[in-house]
């Protein structure tokens, strides 16, 4: 349990209470006060009183009520006194700062379930008696949304995505590793892929435009119920490796639109060798230079239009005709043709992707 939470409460009831009060923890150490010359401080042995009543404790010229159960004491509250005041503040402060560390725990135990159902962590049997255990809303639409940290920063980009997403009984946001966080969030069953994309968008800008924190997103299908969230998670992981290799310049990668790269992605090296060596049977890829690829991938992004991609690279119509024939004597491919220039596109991306060489999940 985080003392800072019980801070944020001691500090907003100070101005209220003409009195010394605060938290000690079951080491009987003050861990929140009012009176912050205090914190850290031992107080004795309050903490084993506490345990065989349910009653207010009087030490030391303070009063001291358990919080919780005595069956567990972790924490009490104290204040300052041992009138009947001091005692009513005490049993007041107690309930407060209870309903407090109920909240923190439910949710904390929330993001803990949520966490082991993505990783797999979880027996699927279970997942919805804990679900049923937790109170937790089973049945609505929620998607999984990776934030990818490609650069190391000073910053805590977990409290910066929180900050964005404070609906914390329907969003969970949770650290994966150092450079990976996972926004779980829940969405309109209608809600479309370019939705996703604009709140993705808003989140890589808050942290690359105010924090100068660079980083990708992958975002993965919708699911309607919380078994099919480590499916969700999974496809955010992929969408992000596929955008590293085919969509190097994108900073959003949908896995509802990876195209023909899911396809390549999800296929065996061993096949995609095989494919690489009956595409370029006459020549080898490499034998094509720089300046000829760069020419290819002009005259892709043109649509096949040997007019338009010629102005495009400021070099005469002929030219550029002469160098799509020096290709087609390397490679045996026509790429003014549909069909071979589908054939070399596919070709040029099984090439890519087996040079980059991506870790599968």
């Amino acid at each position: 349990m985080s003392s800072r939470l019980f801070q944020g409460v001691i500090q907003q009831m100070k101005d209220n209470v003409d009195r010394v009060i605060g938290v000690i923890d079951e080491h009987n150490t003050v861990i929140s006060c009012s009176d912050l010359s205090m914190m850290g401080a031992s107080v004795g042995e309050v903490m084993g009183e506490l345990s065989y009543t349910s009653e207010p404790v009087v030490s030391g010229g303070y009063t001291y009520k358990a919080l919780g159960s005595r069956v567990s004491v972790e924490y009490a509250v104290f204040v300052k006194g041992t009138d009947e005041l001091a005692s009513s503040l005490a049993g007041i402060l107690a309930v407060s700062l209870n309903t407090v560390k109920e909240y923190y725990d439910e949710k904390h135990d929330k993001l803990n379930f949520v966490k082991n159902i993505i990783l797999d962590n979880i027996l699927p049997g279970d997942i919805y008696f804990k679900a049923k255990e937790l109170r937790f809303v089973s049945d609505v639409y929620r998607v999984c949304i990776l934030i990818h940290l490609i650069d190391k920063t000073d910053i805590l980009a977990i409290d910066v995505i929180s900050s964005l997403f404070p609906e914390k009984q329907k969003d969970f946001i949770i650290s994966i590793n150092e450079s990976d966080i996972v926004l779980v969030k829940e969405v309109k069953p209608n809600i479309e892929t370019k939705d996703l994309e604009k709140l993705a968008r808003s989140i890589v800008d808050t942290l690359n435009g105010e924090f100068y924190t660079k980083s990708c997103v992958g975002i993965g299908t919708v699911v309607d119920n919380i078994r099919d969230l480590a499916r969700s998670f999974k496809e955010a992981q992929v969408a992000i490796e596929v955008g590293k290799v085919f969509d190097t310049e994108k900073s959003i990668m949908s896995y509802n639109n990876l195209g023909i790269g899911r396809l390549i992605y999800q296929l065996p090296t061993t096949l995609c060798e095989m494919f690489l060596t009956e595409v370029f049977k006459k020549g080898s890829i490499e034998s094509l230079d720089q300046e000829t690829l760069f020419t290819i991938q002009k005259f892709f992004e043109n649509n096949l239009n040997v007019s338009e991609t010629s102005r495009k690279l400021f070099v005469h119509r002929n030219t550029l005709v002469y160098r799509l024939e020096k290709i087609r004597r390397i490679t045996g491919l026509d790429l003014r043709e549909f069909d071979h220039a589908i054939i070399f596109k596919v070709a040029l991306m099984v090439k890519k992707y087996l040079t980059s060489k991506p870790a599968k999940f």
